[in-house]
């Protein structure tokens, strides 16, 4: 599609016809030579001689490539530019941070697959978000992990095969057998503080209890509520657990009631399922679509059509002007 960016500069068009009607005459005075061979350069030039102003007249062809050159030039002025097809790119709207336990009780073996295969409570994590992230397509993923102190595995990201695969390569124990929960949460706000999104949501997959953050889980929620985050916690394993492996139920729902989250307890593959398709309802996907055409600029080619006419024109000159000036040369 064609449009003019300034099309109201077209109205100087008429400019030419307006200073040729209203302004006055262009007047040059010149000295003159008196010579005691006039007669011979009058029989020369051809010309008759006479007393008063001369009007010079410019050639036919001259004031159509004045003419033309003046209307490409506004032409050019105007701005001519091309739109091409409209061109839609779908931005998310929610930032999703995911904190997984990598603490050594992560390695026990309480989960089945479908088939009934023995697995880790961290295979069973890994094959669950596998599903999950295939329905956040239009969201951003980020991914820490957290032992003995929590771990930046992949920032957010739209990418979220390399975002899986980040996820896959993470081992039970890579970040020490211990769980700093709070500190996991705490790096989570960090990172969202260059979130260009007010939706913000944090899921935190443990095992086990807080084993002496810096900052502890609960204070950090309320700083997660402060910054508009909000958590929501997933307890993976046995509840009977006893020692630094116990789940602390009171504080999961405590950290979800603070930031307006929720939390959950899996004790096996399908209620693992279950929860995510609970989150993928509570917080269903978010995304803006922009649409823009791009535009290309064509004023450089009523410039190059001017540019063209001149050399052409100037250099049509000077070739039909050399014979003259030869044969005024020969007759002299």
């Amino acid at each position: 599609m064609f449009e003019l960016t300034h099309p109201l500069v077209l109205l100087a068009l008429p400019l030419p016809l307006l200073v040729h009607w209203l302004a006055p005459a262009y007047k040059e005075h010149k000295d003159s030579l008196q010579t005691p061979f006039f007669g011979r350069l009058v029989q020369l030039t051809g010309q008759e001689p006479r007393q008063g102003a001369v009007i010079l007249e410019r050639l036919k062809f001259q004031r159509i490539m004045l003419g033309i050159t003046w209307l490409l030039l506004v032409f050019a002025a105007a701005g001519p530019q091309w739109l091409g097809e409209p061109i839609t790119r779908t931005k998310s709207a929610r930032d999703l941070m995911i904190a997984v336990d990598l603490s050594g009780s992560m390695e026990t073996e309480d989960f089945t697959t479908a088939d009934g295969e023995s697995i880790s409570r961290l295979d069973a994590v890994k094959l669950v978000l596998s599903e999950f992230v295939s329905r956040r397509k239009h969201d951003r993923l980020g991914l820490i992990v957290f032992g003995r102190s929590p771990y930046l595995q992949s920032p957010f990201t739209e990418d979220h095969e390399t975002w899986l695969t980040l996820l896959n390569e993470s081992e039970a124990g890579m970040a020490g057998q211990q769980t700093m929960f709070g500190d996991a949460i705490g790096l989570a706000l960090k990172l969202f503080e260059n979130s260009e999104t007010e939706n913000r949501v944090l899921i935190v997959l443990t095992d086990g209890n807080d084993t002496g953050s810096k900052v502890p889980p609960v204070e950090a929620s309320r700083v997660a509520k402060a910054r508009g985050v909000k958590i929501y916690n997933i307890a993976v394993g046995d509840p009977e657990t006893t020692g630094e492996q116990a789940l602390d139920l009171d504080v999961l729902q405590s950290i979800a009631d603070i930031t307006g989250g929720a939390w959950y307890q899996a004790v096996d593959r399908e209620q693992l399922e279950g929860i995510y398709r609970t989150i993928n309802e509570l917080e269903p996907e978010q995304f803006e679509t922009l649409t823009h055409r791009p535009r290309r600029s064509l004023h450089h080619y009523p410039i190059a059509v001017v540019a063209v006419i001149y050399i052409v024109f100037h250099t049509s000159m000077t070739f039909l002007a050399a014979p003259r000036r030869e044969k005024e040369a020969a007759h002299v």
